[in-house]
């Protein structure tokens, strides 16, 4: 193994003075050293070589990067490089044989010790140039949450959400340029919100308290119906837990929901998991832009949404690991379509709630083997002065692994 070109360094807002020597005396040998203007204002001191800040797009910085490939470089990087790190996007183009590592304790880590939270019971998001509503799922009593913000405009703007999802009495903590002279901290009330001045750099602490009625999202699958926006076009609670448990999600694979409604097995899915990607292909375009909603409501935002009639909108979609048909499933080929794109060992279930698309399954199950399940629910309801059970209509559900 030769010796690493690249060295990438973590580096606080305390500059030179929390680098160790190992750290000091690469960034002083380097030929090049590449960081954003901020990191190489601070390491500024010890910069012997070439300083190249970040360029836009950040693709190019990379390929002048690996151009110097064989010559000492630096990267300097925001605390630990790799926890929503720089580190994680050289990785891809550099072999980790080739880089040395020298990180520095991240804004989590000096959140977490100045307020004296024990980092493993904590939810890290980083909500830096991402959608706000990636928060809401971890949206449970007494929950404890840091998150990093794009600018000074993000701590506003995530106490106006946990406002208005009925989590106003949350206390919010914003640390702005935690380890260096600029270091502050100050604590609000959500729904009270009013600070000024705030720091482009920041972290957010966030200690959950919910008020009546707030959108607490259930970790179990088969979220309440009413937590939907819906016209109708939705797979009911029951029916949605058993379908999501017969679909089987595993740990960074990706769902296509076919005919997705409201797009509720969809959201479901990538609820299990923060490595759940699903795509929601749907022709009706009112019904797409409800399933937008609902994603950003639910916070998985990353649903990607395919407006289009299947299966002529498979066309460039990545392979699925699973696949669910909750309607038309009868149009000609579908299915058919859906069983060549599914990866090898990949899932497919599909619930019919029509004669058609009953016998459709039939003919499948005949053919290809899997399992055919029936499913029956019953509410109560008024009946005259008293309550009898009223049937929903039945599901036939078939599901299917490709050998």
């Amino acid at each position: 193994m030769s010796d690493p070109w690249l060295t990438i360094i973590g580096i606080g807002e305390d500059g030179p003075d929390g680098l160790s020597p190992a750290a000091r005396a690469a960034i002083g040998e380097a030929e090049l050293v590449f960081g954003g203007a901020r990191h190489l204002d601070l390491a500024a001191g010890l910069i012997r070589g070439e300083a190249r800040p970040w360029t836009t797009p950040f693709s190019d910085s990379v390929d002048a990067l690996l151009v110097a490939r064989g010559r000492k470089v630096c990267v300097l990087a925001s605390g630990d490089p790799f926890h929503y790190g720089v580190g994680a996007t050289l990785s891809r183009h550099v072999d980790p044989a080739q880089m040395r590592v020298l990180p520095a304790p991240s804004s989590f880590s000096l959140a977490a010790a100045r307020l004296g939270w024990p980092l493993q019971e904590v939810a890290c998001l980083s909500l830096h140039g991402r959608p706000l509503d990636l928060i809401r799922p971890h949206l449970h009593a007494a929950a404890r949450i840091l998150a990093l913000t794009s600018d000074e405009h993000g701590p506003a703007a995530l106490a106006a959400l946990l406002t208005e999802a009925g989590f106003g009495r949350s206390v919010v903590t914003v640390m702005e340029a935690l380890g260096g002279k600029r270091e502050r901290v100050r604590s609000q009330i959500a729904e009270m919100f009013g600070l000024h001045d705030i720091d482009p750099l920041n972290i957010c602490a966030v200690t959950v308290v919910p008020l009546p009625g707030a959108r607490v999202l259930p970790l179990a699958s088969g979220l309440d119906d009413d937590l939907f926006e819906h016209d109708g076009q939705i797979s009911k609670r029951e029916i949605r837990a058993l379908t999501l448990s017969a679909l089987s999600p595993r740990r960074h694979e990706l769902l296509w929901d076919i005919g997705a409604g409201s797009g509720s097995i969809g959201i479901e899915w990538m609820l299990a998991d923060s490595s759940l990607d699903a795509v929601a292909i749907e022709r009706d375009e009112d019904r797409a832009a409800r399933i937008e909603r609902n994603a950003r409501a639910f916070g998985v935002p990353d649903l990607r949404i395919v407006r289009g009639k299947a299966p002529a909108a498979f066309a460039g979609l990545e392979a699925p690991h699973a696949v669910f048909i909750g309607g038309g499933g009868t149009e000609p080929g579908l299915i058919q379509a859906a069983m060549d794109a599914l990866r090898r060992g990949g899932r497919l279930v599909a619930n019919a709630v029509t004669l058609e698309m009953e016998q459709a399954l039939l003919f499948l199950h005949a053919g290809h083997g899997g399992s055919l399940t029936r499913l029956s629910v019953a509410r109560s309801d008024a009946l005259g002065g008293m309550t009898g059970w009223r049937p929903a209509m039945p599901i036939t559900q078939w599901r299917w692994e490709k050998p």
